[in-house]
Parts: structure tokens; C-alpha cells; sequence
């Protein structure tokens, strides 16, 4: 990715500015992407346009936008079913959108540190299949959690390591491991489900405090410790700066590739931990669990309002991705509509968001 880069000949690390996409200094410290003064403000005519984002962040316009819409999906579901705005129903978006929230906590990191994740459901899958039919139940609790995220987190190391050191495309390297983790899982479990008889595991579905489900305040703990992750640590910093400029990340001393690879295993994690909810959802390991995760996962990422060449993004945003996708399904299922109609509306938004991103990026200062 980032690495293959060659600057050129007049260009090294005392000249060449070390400026994200963003145009921010990654060299400062302690911030390496707090945005400067925006240099459209000094010129003539600069106007009130150039000065919107100073004092309200254009992902935060964007994140109103989303709960705007999230309140009209609202008004929709309220006047088609009497069935939507009731406490059990509330819970029930909630709760379906905590499994594909905390893998698009890692999703979101990868793509804004520049790269993209299409193996997410199938490790869905094989740690699922890993923890509940090769390590055995015998472990209990502690063992099929421990393998669930371990596994994770070494397919996840598989896709960083051939991408940052490999050099292979991300696209192409987590396409293969999409098929390739698909066929293990599939491999391991003879394509037979594997029921979880261990009533301490399934008890994490099915427990509730307050009324919420434990898998709830699992998906909120989780999203709390990756904000903080990506806002208020260098880790997070160097995500922004490696996705916004590679080059210049290098140039200013961050290590791309090993950061590139850690960003790769924080999504297998993200994988392992969604594994373990969505077996104890269920009450079974199989090789068919998280299909289509990597879709729905990229697709809240980009109406969340992350760049898709990386460098800019929120988390917060792609949660509320998560939630619209989520309360739309919810949705047409209250109304009887068909799965197919379903997945043609989520390609619509995801073509509109898209769209809406070219537009913005082409409306930017270069």
C-alpha cells in the first residue's frame, strides 16, 4: 500500500512537506491531523462557505444529518406499523445492530487508515465454527471466547501481514481470505451447525440488565474504547495520517507497515468478539454465520461518512450507519417486504453515498 510509494529525487524528509489529505501537518506534535487554519479563508472572496467547517466540523453536519434521517425512519416506521415504536421492538434494533456494530468498529478503522476489509463475515464464520466444534465445549466460557478472538485475531494478522509486507492489494488479499476462510469454516464443521451446550456461553445473548441485553452494552462498551482509541491516542492519530498521506506518514517517522498490519488484526478482533455474540445469538457454530457482514459493514462505514480512500472519518458516524441499516430492515420486516427489495434498497443508499462523496470531494480544495 503505502510503502510502494517512491518519492521523488528532490524530495526527502527535510523538503518534501509532510501533509495529509486534509492538509494536515502530521509532523506536529502532539497532534499529526488536528487541522490548521484553512488556507481558503485568507484568500480574496473566501466566503461563508469556507468558514462553515471551522466552527461546526463537516462530520459533524454530516452525523446530524444521519440522526435527521434516523428520526424520519422513525416518523415512517410509526405511520406503517403500530408494531415500531414499542419498548420490545426498540430493543430488537438495538440488539441486531450490536453484532455488525462492533465489526464495523474495526471495519472503520481500516478504511481510514486507507484499506478495506472484505473478509470480516467469513472470520465471522471460522472462529465461530473454530470455537464451537474443533477447541471443544468442554473449555466453557472463558475457552470459547479466548479461541473465538484468538482466532480472530490471526486471520486478521494474515491479511496484515500479506498487505503491508507483501504488498499484496487489500482488495484482492481480503477477497481471497473471504473465500478461503469461507471454505475452512465449511471444511471444519462438514457444514453441519454446531449446537453451544454451554449454558454460561448462550447466557450471554440472553441475559439482560435494565431490560437491555447484555450484547447491547457489550457493542456501546466496545464502540466507547475505539472512540477513545482513534480520538485520544497516537494510535488513532497515525490511523489518520497513514490513510490520509502513506507517503508522508513514513516520511515523519511512523511505521506504515507495522501500523497498516495492527489495523488488519484490530478488525480480526473486532471479528472474534462479533463471533462469540452472534454464537450465543443463535445457540450454534456454522459455516453460513456472518454472510454478507462484509457488505453491510463497508456500506454503514460509507453513509457513516468515512472516506473510502481513507484519511478522514468518524466512528460515530458509521454506528449511526449501523443503526439506519438496521431500523430500515427493521422496517420492512414489520411490513412483510421480501429480502430482495431489502438488499436493492441498501445498494441505492450505498450508490447515493457514494455519489455524495464524489461530490463533496470534488467541491475541496485540492
Amino acid at each position: 500500500m503505502s510503502d510502494q510509494t517512491t518519492p521523488r529525487p528532490a524530495e526527502d524528509a527535510s523538503v518534501l512537506p509532510a501533509q495529509g489529505r486534509s492538509g494536515a501537518d502530521v509532523t506536529a506534535k502532539p497532534s499529526l491531523v488536528k487541522e490548521g487554519p484553512d488556507p481558503g479563508a485568507t484568500r480574496p472572496g473566501a466566503g461563508r462557505r469556507q468558514q462553515l467547517p471551522r466552527f461546526f466540523p463537516l462530520h459533524q453536519v454530516h452525523s446530524l444529518g444521519l440522526l435527521v434521517v434516523l428520526v424520519l425512519l422513525g416518523v415512517v416506521g410509526t405511520a406503517t406499523s403500530g408494531n415500531f415504536l414499542t419498548t420490545d421492538n426498540i430493543v430488537n434494533i438495538l440488539t441486531s445492530a450490536a453484532v455488525i456494530g462492533v465489526i464495523t468498529v474495526g471495519q472503520t478503522f481500516v478504511i481510514i487508515g486507507g484499506g478495506i476489509d472484505l473478509s470480516v463475515g467469513a472470520i465471522v464464520a471460522v472462529a465461530s465454527v473454530w470455537c464451537t466444534t474443533v477447541a471443544t465445549q468442554s473449555y466453557g466460557l472463558g475457552g470459547m471466547i479466548f479461541t473465538a478472538v484468538v482466532v480472530g485475531s490471526v486471520v486478521g494478522l494474515l491479511n496484515g501481514v500479506l498487505i503491508a509486507y507483501g504488498k499484496i492489494v487489500a482488495f484482492i488479499t481480503t477477497l481471497a481470505m473471504m473465500a478461503s476462510a469461507r471454505g475452512v469454516a465449511e471444511r471444519l464443521s462438514d457444514r453441519q451447525s454446531q449446537v453451544v451446550t454451554v449454558d454460561s456461553f448462550n447466557r450471554i445473548a440472553t441475559d439482560k440488565f435494565l431490560g437491555i441485553p447484555l450484547l447491547v452494552y457489550l457493542m456501546a462498551g466496545i464502540v466507547v474504547i475505539g472512540w477513545l482509541l482513534l480520538n485520544r491516542t497516537t494510535f488513532g492519530r497515525h490511523t489518520f495520517a497513514v490513510g490520509g498521506n502513506p507517503e508522508a506518514a513514513r516520511l515523519a517517522g511512523i511505521a506504515v507497515r507495522r501500523h497498516t498490519m495492527l489495523l488488519y488484526v484490530l478488525s480480526g478482533v473486532c471479528c472474534g468478539i462479533a463471533a462469540v455474540m452472534l454464537t450465543a445469538r443463535t445457540t450454534s457454530g456454522a459455516s453460513n454465520l456472518g454472510n454478507l457482514y462484509e457488505l453491510d459493514s463497508i456500506a454503514a462505514v460509507i453513509i457513516g461518512g468515512t472516506l473510502l480512500a481513507g484519511g478522514r472519518g468518524s466512528l460515530f458516524g458509521s454506528i449511526l450507519g449501523v443503526l439506519v441499516f438496521t431500523t430500515i430492515t427493521n422496517i420492512f420486516v414489520l411490513n412483510n417486504l421480501t429480502t430482495d427489495i431489502q438488499e436493492i434498497a441498501k445498494g441505492l443508499i450505498i450508490l447515493v453515498a457514494v455519489l455524495l462523496q464524489r461530490t463533496r470531494g470534488a467541491r475541496s480544495p485540492a
